[in-house]
C-alpha cells in the first residue's frame, strides 16, 4: 500500500503528477482527434480513476461536469464486467443517456490499468462524436430515434479491435471516418494515462493507488464538507421558466436543503418528461447540480470523487430532469444547463458575495450544420460558440464564455478548414449584456454563409428566445438569443431547416444577467463601456433587452 503522505506538500507533488498526466493524455486526444467537435471546441473529459472506479485526478481542461459523472458510470460499467474479468488492453464504451453523459453523441470509454499483474485503476474518457446516426428532428420523437443506442460493449479485448462492435458502429453514422477517428484518439488518451500511471507506482515503489485515493478522497471531501458548514442550515429555494418547445414551456424547482455539512438538491415540481429532445436524464441532472455547487462552496480544491460524497441530488422519475426510458434527450442541455442559474438564484440570500446572475450560455446555443459540398464530400460541423456570463456583486459577467460547461467556440480557420461554409463575421454583440451596477457579459454575433450550389441542412438546439438571463439585485436581464436569415426571416431555436445555396444567417447569442441597479454603476465604466463598444448609443436598445415580469419579480427578491 502507498504509506501515508505526512505533509500536504507531499501529497500535493503527487496528486500534481497524476493530474498532469490526464492533461498529457487529454492533450494526445486533441492531437489526433479528427472532428473539430473534439479539436477545437474541447467537448471531452479524461480521468484517472482508482480500482472501485472512483476519481482520483481530473484533467484541466474539457467538461468538469461530465468528470463527475465518471465515477458512477465506472460503478455501472463494473457491474456488467466485472473487475476479475478484465484484461490488459481492454476498453468498454458505452453511450446509454441514462449510464454515461446524458444524450447518444458523448462515448465514453473504460480501460484498466494493470500494475505487476494486478488491476490497479482505470482511466476513462468522453468525448462527443461528429455522428452518431439518427435523424435530426424537433417534432416529438424517442430515444431510438435519435442515433444508435451503445449498451456497455467491448471495443477492444487484450489490444485487438472487437470487429463486429466496430462494423456494426459505424454501419450506422455518415462520418465513419471522423467517428473511428475520435475513438482512436480516445484509446491513445487511454494508452497515455495508463503509462503514466504506472510510472507513477514504480517511481514511488507502490503496488496500488489505495491509500493515495483514500487521501485524496478525503482532502476533497473535509474541504467541500467545510463549504457547505459556511451555509445556514435549512431550505433555499427558487424557480425559473424557460423557452421549452412549444406547447411544453419549461419549469424548474430547485430546493437546496443544507443540514450540518450535506446538502440535498431537490427538484420536486419541476415539469413533467416532454416527448421533445428536452429531458435530462438524472446522471446529467445530478452531474450539472454538483459542478455548480463545488465553484461555489469550493471552488480552490481539485475535484475527485470525494468532492461530491456530501451532495445528494433527487428528482421525481418522470420529470423534465428525470425522464423514464426511452424518452428523447440528444437536447438535454437545454434543461440541464438550467440547473446553474436555478441553484445560483436560490442560494443568492446566503452567498450574495458568490453567485452569479443568469448566463445567456445557460443553455448554450448548439447550431450543426451538415451537407455535401460542390465535390460530393459530406460534411458535419457542430458551432460551438458561447454566449455572455451573468455579472456578479463584485464584477462585470464575462462576455462570450461558456458557463456552467467549460466548451471552446474553435478557431474560425479550422472552422472553415473542416467545411465549405465561410464566415462572414464574428464579433461581439453591444448592448446584450444586461444593466446593472456590474453589467452582465456580452454574447456575440455570428454570421455564416452557403457558399455552395446545394443547400446545408441547420439544426438549431437553443433556449433564452423568449426568457431572457435574469439579473440579481435589480440587475436587469441580457438580450435573448435570435437567428435570423439574410432574408428577414427569423428562425425558431428549436428547429430543423435549410440554408439555400448563397444564403447567410446571423447567429445571435444571448448577454447574461446584470448585478445590482444600473443607476449605481460608476459614471467612468460607463463612459468606458460606450467608448469600448460594449453598450449601444444612449437611447438606443436592443428590443430583446426588454424587461420581463420574471426579472421585475427577480430584481424584489434580490432587494
Amino acid at each position: 500500500m502507498i504509506r501515508p503522505v505526512s505533509d500536504p506538500v507531499g501529497l500535493e507533488v503527487r496528486w500534481d503528477r497524476l493530474a498532469a498526466a490526464t492533461d498529457e493524455a487529454a492533450s494526445t486526444m486533441l492531437r489526433t482527434a479528427f472532428s473539430t467537435i473534439i479539436r477545437e471546441s474541447n467537448d471531452y473529459t479524461v480521468v484517472l480513476m482508482d480500482r472501485a472506479g472512483r476519481t482520483m485526478a481530473e484533467s484541466r481542461a474539457g467538461i468538469p461536469a461530465f468528470a463527475a459523472l465518471m465515477s458512477s458510470l465506472t460503478a455501472l460499467v463494473l457491474e456488467r464486467f466485472p473487475a476479475d474479468e478484465w484484461q490488459d488492453g481492454d476498453s468498454v464504451i458505452t453511450n446509454d443517456p441514462w449510464i454515461a453523459t446524458g444524450h447518444l453523441p458523448d462515448i465514453a470509454m473504460i480501460s484498466p490499468v494493470f500494475h505487476r499483474g494486478g488491476l490497479v485503476a482505470f482511466t476513462g474518457t468522453v468525448a462527443h462524436s461528429p455522428d452518431i446516426g439518427g435523424t435530426p428532428s424537433m417534432a416529438p420523437t424517442e430515444l431510438l430515434a435519435e442515433g444508435i443506442l451503445i449498451p456497455p460493449l467491448r471495443l477492444f479485448r487484450a489490444g485487438r479491435v472487437e470487429q463486429g462492435v466496430k462494423d456494426l458502429l459505424l454501419a450506422n453514422v455518415r462520418l465513419a471516418d471522423q467517428v473511428w477517428g475520435d475513438l482512436e484518439a480516445q484509446a491513445a488518451a487511454h494508452a497515455v494515462c495508463r503509462r503514466r500511471a504506472q510510472e507513477f507506482l514504480t517511481d514511488f515503489r507502490e503496488p496500488d493507488f489505495e491509500a493515495f485515493a483514500d487521501q485524496v478522497h478525503a482532502v476533497t471531501d473535509a474541504a467541500m464538507r467545510a463549504g457547505v458548514r459556511d451555509l445556514p442550515d435549512g431550505v433555499h429555494r427558487a424557480a425559473l421558466d424557460a423557452d421549452g418547445v412549444e406547447g411544453h414551456p419549461t419549469h424548474i424547482e430547485c430546493a437546496v436543503t443544507v443540514r450540518g455539512e450535506e446538502v440535498e438538491i431537490d427538484y420536486t415540481g419541476s415539469s413533467p418528461q416532454v416527448p421533445f429532445a428536452t429531458n435530462s436524464t438524472l446522471n446529467y441532472t445530478r452531474a450539472y447540480s454538483m459542478y455548480p455547487l463545488k465553484i461555489l462552496l469550493d471552488p480552490s480544491t481539485r475535484t475527485n470523487w470525494g468532492s461530491y460524497r456530501s451532495i445528494r441530488v433527487t428528482a421525481p422519475e418522470g420529470t423534465i430532469v428525470n425522464p423514464r426510458f426511452p424518452a428523447p434527450v440528444v437536447a438535454r442541455h437545454l434543461t440541464g444547463h438550467l440547473l446553474s442559474c436555478a441553484i445560483h438564484q436560490a442560494l443568492a440570500p446566503v452567498l450574495p458575495d458568490r453567485v452569479i446572475a443568469d448566463s445567456g450560455g445557460a443553455p448554450a446555443l448548439r447550431v450543426r450544420f451538415a451537407g455535401v459540398d460542390d465535390s460530393g464530400r459530406p460534411f458535419s460541423l457542430m458551432l460551438f460558440a458561447n454566449a455572455g456570463m451573468g455579472a456578479s456583486q463584485e464584477s462585470d459577467g464575462l462576455s462570450t464564455t461558456a458557463f456552467p460547461t467549460n466548451s471552446g467556440g474553435g478557431g474560425i480557420e479550422a472552422l472553415e478548414a473542416a467545411s465549405p461554409l465561410h464566415f462572414l463575421r464574428k464579433e461581439l454583440r453591444a448592448g446584450s449584456g444586461g444593466r446593472g451596477r456590474r453589467r452582465g457579459g456580452l454574447g456575440q454575433t455570428i454570421e455564416v454563409r452557403n457558399p455552395t450550389s446545394r443547400p446545408v441542412q441547420m439544426v438549431l438546439l437553443g433556449d433564452r428566445e423568449r426568457h431572457p438571463a435574469l439579473g440579481l439585485a435589480g440587475g436587469e436581464p441580457g438580450a435573448t438569443a435570435q437567428v435570423v436569415l439574410d432574408s428577414g426571416e427569423r428562425v425558431p431555436l428549436k428547429s430543423v431547416s435549410r440554408l439555400a445555396p448563397g444564403a447567410s444567417v446571423v447567429i445571435s447569442f444571448a448577454g447574461g444577467g446584470g448585478f445590482g441597479r444600473p443607476e449605481e454603476r460608476e459614471p467612468e465604466l460607463l463612459i468606458a463601456d460606450e467608448i469600448a463598444g460594449y453598450t449601444l448609443p444612449t437611447g438606443r436598445r436592443d428590443p430583446s433587452t426588454a424587461r420581463t415580469a420574471g426579472s421585475n419579480a427577480r430584481e424584489e427578491a434580490g432587494r
